[in-house]
């Protein structure tokens, strides 16, 4: 059974913890980091699933399950339906595409989003977020056999984008790195080997004031996790509590436009005028 860690504050001390239902069980040692725990803990929170509860979870301060520093490691478009709403042709994708958000970005699951003052078009994009379990410092190719040695939990993240800064700027890094614009969590999900199949049938739901916006299955990954490390593997080394957010869904706020919009204002940025 995967394991429900969560990180968390109480009595003014971070501690990390194992929800069972509303109570939390406090894990007795100090990690100071997701990958210390990952690494260090796994004795001490499959014991802790047989100890009594400390907490109670509605009285504690849930923070988020990725320390910083870390890495946060982006795909875009990695769903077949937002790759057609985004002007792409799913049947005949290139490339996997790669970015990534700043650790600053980093927030807990439930803190506030301050929308920076020049920033006008927020948009949310849910993603599932593998949390690396062991080192990555040199090419691997992986199958999926290859998972549990590498992906060690699964969170859930919500990519926050500043679109009027990403798409006009063509500023992908700082559109979607300011302060706050990556939550994670609550859960830090620790997968038994009998998980990992579950990888190909999760579904992924964001709700905007109780009204549905994203909603579709990882079935419908352009690119699969194994296959995703592995090029990442080619030109990015990943240390234990480092994520990779694998997509989202379509319904996004900001839509593509058509593609003879986008190419009449590719025209306009190229070609020389003058206003008379």
């Amino acid at each position: 059974m995967a394991v429900r860690l969560i990180r968390f504050v109480a009595e003014e001390a971070t501690h990390w913890g194992i929800v069972k239902g509303d109570e939390v069980t406090a894990l007795e040692g100090v990690y100071a980091t997701t990958g210390e725990v990952l690494e260090r803990g796994a004795a001490e929170w499959r014991d802790g699933l047989d100890r009594p509860p400390t907490h109670q979870l509605s009285a504690v301060t849930v923070v988020s399950p990725a320390t910083t520093p870390c890495r946060v490691i982006c795909q875009g478009a990695n769903y077949r339906q937002h790759a057609i709403e985004s002007g792409m042709d799913p049947d005949n994708r290139a490339f996997n595409l790669f970015f990534d958000k700043t650790d600053a970005s980093v927030a807990g699951p439930f803190d506030p989003v301050t929308r920076p003052d020049h920033v006008r078009l927020l948009d949310y994009e849910i993603e599932l977020g593998l949390v690396i379990g062991a080192t990555i410092d040199r090419p691997v190719t992986l199958t999926d056999d290859d998972l549990p040695r590498y992906v060690a939990a699964l969170t859930i993240g919500n990519d926050i984008s500043a679109r009027d800064v990403q798409l006009p700027q063509g500023q992908y890094f700082k559109g979607k790195s300011y302060r706050g614009f990556c939550p994670l969590g609550p859960e830090l999900l620790v997968l038994e080997e009998d998980d990992y199949a579950l990888l190909d049938d999760l579904t992924l739901e964001l709700r905007v004031n109780d009204e549905v916006r994203q909603l579709d299955s990882t079935s419908n990954f352009l690119y699969r996790p194994a296959e995703t490390l592995s090029e990442l593997s080619t030109f990015c080394n990943l240390s234990p509590g480092d994520v990779v957010l694998t997509g989202t869904p379509h319904g996004t706020a900001a839509k593509s436009p058509h593609p003879l919009i986008r190419r009449l204002a590719t025209a306009l940025l190229v070609v020389p005028h003058r206003v008379v």
